[in-house]
């Protein structure tokens, strides 16, 4: 677990939302309060909690630690694939996010993989 929750990592939520009844901005929200380095990533993109947003994980020129989804699995199937073309080597996937298919995906291509379990609730009893 404390390999994937720490403040020194830089996290690509995808999936973030403006909509604040969705996990896209609860996510986001409760992150960033929490002193986490987000960065939304939206089709739609512009700015979500005064954070740029990204249109495309690929869009991202920075590092990434973690890969964070808050989207339905098949959307996951088709973004995981752009994960592991930039090197990110931990995804975390929501509950929801996730189905079998992406965690062999992860599992064969050498890409850590956490699921059904809230990056939220998680955060607050791990964080380094």
């Amino acid at each position: 677990m404390n390999d994937f929750i720490n403040k020194n990592y830089t996290y690509a939520l995808i999936g973030a939302s403006a909509n604040k009844e969705k996990y896209g901005y609860k996510v986001l929200e409760n992150l960033l309060e929490a002193g986490f380095h987000v960065l939304p990533v939206n089709p739609k993109g512009g700015k979500i909690l005064q954070q740029k947003v990204y249109k495309n994980i690929k869009d991202i020129s920075t590092s990434i630690d973690v890969a964070i989804f808050v989207v339905p699995p098949q959307i996951t199937q088709d973004v995981i694939k752009d994960v592991l073309l930039l090197g990110v080597q931990k995804v975390w996937l929501q509950p929801g996010s996730e189905n079998n298919e992406v965690i062999d995906f992860c599992n064969n291509h050498g890409i850590k993989c956490y699921h059904s379990a809230c990056i939220m609730l998680e955060q607050l009893k791990n964080v380094t």
